[in-house]
């Protein structure tokens, strides 16, 4: 088990990374960029509920930030891979 600190530390750094490749897809613009657009919107508000719900059933911030931090690797990991041509 981690600290609070080591995972606010890391989720920061991880989701710097992702932030960089969400706004390399919007900046190619198109139809992609308008999903992503929409999946992050999407992703913000079922995070924010996810945290929500977490912390009203006695979880810990520690907890919450685990979650984000889960999210945020899935991301990194959709967004960094090739699509099949």
């Amino acid at each position: 088990m981690n600290f609070l600190g080591y995972e606010a530390i890391m989720l920061a750094f991880e989701a710097n990374g992702v932030i960089g490749l969400r706004l390399m897809k919007i900046a190619s613009g198109g139809v992609d960029a308008g999903r992503e657009v929409f999946l992050m919107v999407q992703e913000k508000i079922e995070a924010a509920a996810e945290a929500q719900t977490t912390l009203m059933g006695g979880g810990s911030a520690e907890a919450v930030l685990v979650g984000y931090r889960r999210r945020v690797a899935l991301n990194a990991e959709r967004l960094s891979t090739r699509p099949a041509r």
